[in-house]
């Protein structure tokens, strides 16, 4: 097993560093933002500014490595994500700041693109499945402990520094490797109306999965706060948000390769739309909301990777990975207007607006799943396409699935 993830080790490394040092950027932003007494509406839009660049890196970051070459486009993200990183130490303005937070998307989507090709080339058919888990792996670990630097919040620039040094540092395990750079192929992305007219459920999906992890991430550390976490605690609260989503995509997904994909589907949304209604309704510190948020990233989670699933079933095996550009965009649409959506809710109701915006989406979501469930036969369990626990990130990673295969 170890064999097979050695050739792509310096891969690895390099997102955990990556991910530590910028993965508690979206908390530290809106906690920022939320304790110099900015409204929700303004923080929304500084954190929809990150996944519009998110969204447009990822649509022009491969004519970039075409012309210069993985490791010089890796290398020049991580430069410049380590300089914005530091930037936002100077001066506090939520203008400023979606600035920053606009390049930001920018080079996390760069990177993305070249670690997930570059994993791509690496792994054998044999053993994809395992470099997809690790790669997941290091990715969500990064994240769930970086969350952690805001108890360095000592003095000002602190968090800042540390996730600095952190981004800085990843971009060694590439520049020292010696692997081959992969060939950049050129992917032609199913329309989204093909992907619709494929899998209606699928698209609406995604699209809604968006919406609530970008409302999330862009505004969770904001509702933290008014519920009145310390800084520590809200630390734990996205960390435990991070590990559920970990903990539940493996026995989601076996129940989702075993069952009717689309019932799956359907129940959790339904426990979504429980547990946010739980956590709008809560909104105060103590065990239950950490076992809550905990439940909710387990759930919303693994939306994503069924959804696309889902999708897959209706698809020959040549229009998977074309397919999986489509989705990602979808979902990166939803995540941009999740932010600014979600934080009007917020202002309207409250700070348990948050949930209750993120619970509504699963809502709808459930009613159009149901609604789909009536209208097709499902795809029977031995023809459906394997689950994958799949980043939402870019369609590189989606040829890292190891049983691509025809559907009827």
């Amino acid at each position: 097993m170890l064999s097979s993830i050695i050739p792509t080790r310096s891969m690895l490394l390099a997102i955990f560093m990556l991910m530590a040092g910028n993965g508690v950027m979206s908390t530290l932003v809106s906690f920022r933002l939320e304790s110099a007494g900015l409204r929700a509406g303004i923080i929304g839009l500084v954190a929809t500014s990150y996944f519009a660049g998110l969204t447009i890196g990822a649509l022009r970051a491969s004519p970039i490595i075409r012309r210069v070459g993985y490791i010089r486009t890796f290398a020049a993200a991580v430069s410049l994500l380590s300089a914005t990183t530091l930037a936002y130490a100077l001066f506090q303005n939520a203008g400023f700041w979606a600035l920053l937070r606009f390049v930001d998307g920018l080079c996390i989507a760069a990177v993305f693109i070249c670690l997930e090709s570059w994993l791509n080339e690496r792994a054998e058919p044999s053993t994809r499945g395992l470099v997809l888990a690790a790669y997941m792996i290091s990715l969500y670990a990064g994240q769930a402990l970086g969350q952690f630097l805001l108890n360095l919040d000592t003095f000002v620039a602190a968090p800042f520094v540390a996730s600095s040094l952190l981004v800085s540092l990843s971009v060694l395990p590439i520049a020292l490797t010696r692997l081959q750079e992969p060939v950049v192929a050129q992917q032609s992305p199913l329309t989204i109306r093909g992907l619709y007219a494929a899998s209606p459920l699928g698209v609406a999906g995604c699209g809604m999965t968006g919406l609530m992890l970008g409302a999330f991430y862009g505004l969770g550390a904001v509702y933290s706060r008014r519920v009145g976490l310390e800084m520590s605690e809200v630390a734990l609260f996205m960390s435990a948000v991070i590990a559920g989503g970990v903990a539940l995509q493996w026995p989601v997904g076996w129940l989702s390769d075993r069952f009717d994909r689309r019932a799956v589907i359907v129940a959790t949304l339904l426990g979504t739309t429980v547990v946010c209604g739980a956590l709008g309704w809560l909104a105060r510190p103590g065990a239950m909301l950490m076992i809550l948020g905990a439940a909710f990233g387990g759930l919303s989670f693994a939306l994503y990777p069924l959804c696309v699933a889902h999708t897959n079933d209706h698809l020959n095996a040549e229009q998977r990975v074309s397919a999986s550009g489509g989705l990602v965009l979808i979902y990166s649409v939803g995540a941009a207007v999740g932010p600014t959506a979600a934080s009007g809710v917020m202002m309207a109701v409250g700070v348990g607006g948050l949930f209750l915006f993120i619970g509504g989406c699963a809502l709808l979501a459930l009613m159009f799943a149901l609604w789909r469930q009536f209208r097709g036969e499902p795809v029977p369990s031995e023809l459906q396409h394997p689950y994958q626990i799949l980043p939402r990130t870019t369609p590189a990673a989606a040829e890292l699935d190891p049983l691509p295969r025809a559907a009827d």
